[in-house]
């Protein structure tokens, strides 16, 4: 392809002055076999996962240019693509490890050949200081370390320079698996002290802008806005050398310009493109796309029991048999993902999570359900959805608002900038109808139910306050999966979840993700952020 002809196909779409300068690079870029381009659509807004108001875009950094002590292997899966497995935990920065007999005591040993970029050995004092650092600035790090049970500096203990030990208040079956997380990093700890502060004794200032880790890329550059740049760690221990030198992540908000790009062939990767335009590259057959089912996640339509009306369990049972799921799933996900809709019980036999609820569209139900609550005539409601998930949730909210009407609820649509989202929905919890897609990391059913159905936590944007369920919760969440009262109890939070239904799913979506033919190695993960280290680009 021309260059002219590059510029003209992509003049017509919204492009910055800015942003033209380095689409005009693209294909030189993209024709080398040692630099990947991936294009995004989100903005990285810190290097440091650990700061105060990083975004999820950002966390990839911490997946690509720092190092965990354990890590998860490979699958694959029915179609042919690459997963993480949950259920095989490897070493990384940790060589090996062991539980003590009662499973609160976990000590590693960190691998003797792991350097930092500026060759000083990794150590078990680096691991503690990253382990206090995550469990002590608050907010969402503080709050993942909790979930394996890691809350206090007092439970972590460099017993020398290579042996780290963790000691836990129980045992739990979710402390390993919180290790993998892009939050568990370890941070070269000389290097951020020397820039602390007495008002910033963490770093954050520095660790912003500064990555200082041992993963197997390193950040060359960072142009906030705009784009990202990685350069290879030649001297990684962890895992295989990466294949690829450079990676340039450039971030381009128009979807249009980014599909043209993957078309075009001018980039090598596109993130999280939308179910749309997966559906439509996969049938024009240029270019590869990976659909994968997100894990432990769901599109749902939240009720806020705040909100009077659906105070009224009939209420919210007449709205989930009114939504129209069928046509959800084929206009906003476009056919990709997996069906909630359509359950073969209300007492479920399995504790596969998320599983199809009972619930399909009944209109005369519905009807029956509103005729018998304590609001017959109807009322009305506005239905709120984030405007940075448009792509499915502005559909959804459609085809949800003309299918209430028909059972006498009159529904305005509400349209929350995305930077606003989190603090109304998640934080304030003031929306009293709402889109919601909440996907947990750890992948089980119990840890899903924590944060989405137990009062106070982030993602129970419902409201939703039940005794028995937080009992069941909070008896479950650190059992072993094996107990013989962990399947009875998850069995009963979905059949509660089913009966009061202030989360009403609508379908399990997935991650999708555009490459070009000669671009392989890639490997979802349930942090949805890209993994750059194992990706390469064949000879064509």
């Amino acid at each position: 392809m021309y260059r002219r002809d590059f510029l003209k196909g992509v003049s017509a779409l919204s492009v910055g002055v800015g942003a033209l300068t380095f689409l005009k690079s693209m294909p030189a870029l993209a024709a080398r076999n040692d630099t990947l381009v991936v294009v995004t659509g989100t903005t990285i807004n810190s290097l440091d996962i650990h700061r105060s108001g990083t975004n999820r875009p950002s966390y990839q950094v911490a997946v690509n240019c720092y190092d965990r002590l354990v890590t998860f292997g490979q699958k694959q899966l029915e179609d042919g693509s690459f997963s993480y497995d949950y259920d095989n935990l490897q070493p990384e920065l940790a060589e090996s490890w062991e539980v003590s007999g009662d499973g609160r005591v976990l000590t590693f040993k960190i691998r003797e050949d792991a350097r930092f970029w500026d060759g000083k050995p990794v150590t078990a004092h680096d691991v503690k200081w990253s382990f206090d650092r995550a469990v002590t600035l608050g907010g969402f790090p503080t709050s993942q370390m909790a979930a394996g049970s890691l809350e206090k500096p007092e439970q972590f203990e460099a017993v020398d320079d290579k042996t780290f030990r963790i000691t836990l208040p129980h045992s739990s079956k979710l402390t390993l698996p919180d290790l993998t997380t892009p939050v568990a990093i370890v941070i070269n700890s000389e290097v951020a002290k020397a820039q602390a502060t007495d008002q910033d004794p963490w770093a954050t200032e520095y660790l912003h802008r500064n990555p200082a880790g041992s993963g197997a890329f390193k950040v060359e550059r960072w142009d906030s806005g705009q784009q990202l740049v990685y350069s290879r760690n030649d001297d990684w221990a962890c895992g295989p050398v990466a294949k690829i030198q450079r990676v340039i992540i450039r971030e381009i908000p128009s979807q249009s310009t980014r599909r043209a790009l993957i078309e075009r062939g001018d980039v090598h990767f596109s993130q999280d493109i939308p179910a749309k335009d997966a559906r439509e590259l996969e049938t024009a057959g240029k270019v590869k796309v990976v659909s994968t089912p997100i894990e432990n996640c769901l599109h749902v339509l939240c009720t806020n029991l705040n909100f009077e009306p659906f105070q009224d369990k009939k209420v919210r049972q007449a709205i989930a048999y009114a939504v129209p799921y069928e046509a959800i799933f084929n206009n906003a996900a476009y056919g990709r993902g997996v069906p909630m809709w359509g359950g073969d019980s209300a007492k479920p036999e399995s504790i596969a999570w998320p599983q199809p609820f009972p619930y399909s569209q009944d209109l005369e139900k519905a009807r029956a359900l509103m005729a018998e609550s304590g609001y017959a005539d109807g009322f009305s409601v506005p239905l709120s959805f984030d405007l940075g998930q448009a792509d499915w949730a502005e559909p959804t909210a459609l085809l949800i608002q003309e299918a209430l009407g028909k059972i006498g609820i009159k529904v305005s649509l509400n349209k929350v900038p995305g930077a606003n989202w989190r603090t109304v929905a998640l934080v304030e919890k003031s929306l009293p109808l709402h889109l919601e897609n909440f996907g947990g990391w750890l992948n089980t059913p119990d840890y899903y139910f924590y944060w989405a159905y137990v009062k106070g936590n982030l993602f129970n944007s419902s409201n939703y306050d039940n005794e028995e369920i937080a009992g069941l919760v909070d008896e479950t969440l650190y059992m072993a999966q094996d107990d013989p009262k962990y399947a009875p109890n998850i069995r009963r939070m979905i059949e509660i979840a089913i009966d009061d239904v202030p989360r009403i799913p609508l379908y399990q979506p997935s991650l999708n993700v555009a490459m070009q033919k000669n671009t392989t190695g890639y490997e979802y993960w349930y942090h949805r952020q890209l993994d750059v280290r194992p990706l390469t680009l064949k000879q064509d």
